[in-house]
C-alpha cells in the first residue's frame, strides 16, 4: 500500500500531532461544506462495507505475514470493492511483498507483488528501514489504537510528521473514523540504519 492510499483514508479524520508514546485520538469533525458532505458520504460508504466484513485487520496482517515466514507488516489498508479487501505490505530483509486479502474469507486474492527495497521511493524506504529500530510492531499499535478509540482498525502504517515517525491507525468507531497516532519506542539508540 502506498502512502497515498493510507492518506486517502486518513484525510477523513482530523489532523493531529502525537505527543509522547501514548495514543492520541481525534474524531472526524462534522463539516457543513460541500467537501465535508462529500467526505461524509465517502466515510459512510467505507463504514457500511467495513461493518459487513468477517475478517478483522489484525487477522489480515497475520495471514500476509504467514505467507513469508519472519516478515513484518509495514502497512495495511481496507479498500472498498466487491468483495472488500485489505491491501497488506510485508517486509523481510531486502524484500517487500504486497498481498490482497479478502475481508470476508481471509483468502489471498490477486497476484502477489514482490519488490526489493531498492525499488521503493526514498520516503517508503526510510519508513521500512525505521521498522528495524522500533520495538513496537504495527500489530501492537493496532491493538492499542483499537482500545483507545473503542473500535476496529481499518488502516495503519508509519507516517513521518514534523520530523518524527509515528504509527497512524485509522479506526472505525460507531459512525466515525478516528485517527490514532502512536510514537513508537525505539530499539537501543537513535542510530541510522542502512538496508
Amino acid at each position: 500500500m502506498s502512502k497515498k492510499c493510507l492518506f486517502a483514508l486518513m484525510l477523513w479524520s482530523a489532523a493531529l500531532v502525537a505527543t509522547g508514546a501514548v495514543a492520541d485520538v481525534s474524531h472526524t469533525p462534522p463539516d457543513a461544506t460541500a467537501q465535508g458532505d462529500t467526505e461524509e458520504k465517502a466515510i459512510r460508504r467505507v463504514l457500511e462495507q467495513f461493518r459487513t466484513t468477517q475478517v478483522p485487520l489484525s487477522r489480515a496482517m497475520s495471514i500476509a505475514e504467514q505467507l513469508h515466514e519472519g516478515s513484518k507488516t509495514a502497512d495495511v489498508s481496507f479498500e472498498v470493492s466487491s468483495p472488500p479487501v485489505y491491501r497488506v505490505r510485508t517486509v523481510k530483509n531486502e524484500r517487500v511483498w504486497e498481498n490482497v486479502i479478502d475481508a470476508n474469507t481471509g483468502r489471498v486474492t490477486d497476484k502477489e507483488v514482490m519488490s526489493s527495497l531498492k525499488e521503493l521511493d526514498r520516503e517508503d524506504l526510510s519508513k521500512i528501514i525505521a521498522l528495524k529500530w522500533i520495538k513496537q510492531e504495527l500489530a501492537d499499535a493496532v491493538r492499542v489504537a483499537e482500545k483507545a478509540a473503542d473500535g476496529s482498525a481499518l488502516a495503519g502504517g508509519l507516517v513521518k510528521q514534523d520530523g518524527k515517525l509515528n504509527f497512524v491507525i485509522v479506526v472505525a468507531s460507531g459512525d466515525r473514523l478516528k485517527e490514532v497516532m502512536l510514537e513508537p519506542p525505539k530499539v537501543g539508540g537513535q542510530g541510522s540504519a542502512h538496508p
